[in-house]
């Protein structure tokens, strides 16, 4: 299974519609070749790479639908295709979704796949009753959530499990938000604003992401150092223009949607030089086969695809349909669903 599966018959031409025009420094967006990448991802079931992914294939559908989307193209991908391998993912027995067909469900496959649902307006589909109490099951009487049944805690769970519910239409019905509110609260750092994946843990980007969303979803942001938090993450933009996740690390296209999100959903994304943002995502775009790697010159893959074309879509950049920075999905669907998740103004 990989997205050649999904993709339709081609009609001819391939340059209408679109953009790729040079908003980062004279660089251009590389439009056709990335959708071209998409379309192609994981064409060789029997290579090694794919074959050690298959963990990760419903994170993989949502990162490529998602990026198509964004780029105003996914009507190449077969509808019905995709859905049918999402329905058969669901378990039986819990109502969670696993990765793919023989895996265990977990929390992030079941966000992946009701994100997948909500793109195509189908989540009529699946047993959604049975999806809420997967979920729910998985609160635990601290607040927190373990990712599945194996009982793993982390903040990460917790922004899956009210992402979760709040596309189903279910959170406040349903969970105990004022402990869920609670532990996250207890995972925040007091030096620097940020979040960690447990109470005492390293602040870190991409866990601050998940914290920060959370807090929009249950419209709770008045409880975040606001100020504290975004000039944490306004110091991990570096000379290159680019973000890392922790002090003294490298920067990664991943960050311009971990960082650039939080911050855009706290009004602060105008305390970092989105210009030189953009040219570093830019320059980490493979100009030959298409997608984005983490950092320039590196191997580009489907997860750094999204959230390059993901942190291009917060700047702005022409061609590209807006995202909702919460939920990391277009902003069409989000204001389809009703969803308003919180955001503060720019001060």
């Amino acid at each position: 299974m990989d997205f050649t599966t999904f993709v339709k018959p081609s009609n001819g031409g391939g340059d209408s519609g679109g953009g790729g025009d040079a908003d980062g420094g004279g660089q251009k967006l590389q439009f056709w070749k990335h959708v071209e990448y998409i379309e192609n991802h994981g064409k060789q079931e029997d290579d090694y790479e794919y074959c050690m992914t298959e963990f990760l294939r419903m994170s993989g559908i949502y990162w490529g639908t998602t990026a198509l989307d964004i780029m105003g193209q996914l009507e190449r991908l077969e509808r019905k295709s995709i859905i049918e391998f999402v329905k058969r993912c669901q378990c039986p027995n819990t109502g969670g979704f696993a990765p793919c067909e023989g895996h265990d469900p977990h929390l992030l496959y079941t966000l992946s796949a009701i994100q997948i649902l909500c793109t195509y307006d189908a989540l009529e589909e699946i047993d959604r009753e049975a999806v809420v109490r997967f979920v729910v099951g998985l609160q635990q009487p601290d607040g927190s959530f373990f990712g599945d049944k194996w009982g793993e805690v982390d903040t990460r769970f917790s922004f899956c499990a009210v992402a979760s519910l709040t596309l189903l239409g279910r959170m406040e019905q349903t969970i105990d938000v004022e402990k869920a509110v609670k532990f996250v609260l207890s995972c925040c750092n007091q030096t620097d604003g940020g979040f960690g994946s447990k109470p005492g843990a390293e602040s870190h980007a991409g866990l601050i992401y998940c914290c920060v969303g959370f807090f929009s979803l249950t419209h709770r942001l008045h409880l975040l150092d606001v100020d504290k938090l975004g000039w944490w993450l306004c110091e991990r933009q570096l000379p290159s223009g680019g973000l890392n996740g922790r002090p003294e690390k490298l920067p990664d296209v991943c960050y311009s949607w971990w960082v650039l999100a939080s911050l855009t959903i706290m009004g602060r994304l105008h305390w970092i030089s989105s210009e030189k943002l953009q040219q570093f995502i830019l320059s980490c775009q493979d100009t030959e086969t298409g997608g984005f790697s983490d950092r320039t010159g590196n191997m580009p893959d489907i997860f750094h695809t999204l959230f390059g074309i993901g942190g291009l879509s917060l700047l702005g950049h022409s061609g590209l349909k807006a995202i909702n920075p919460t939920l990391c999905m277009p902003q069409y669907i989000i204001d389809r669903l009703g969803i308003k998740p919180q955001l503060l103004p720019r001060p």
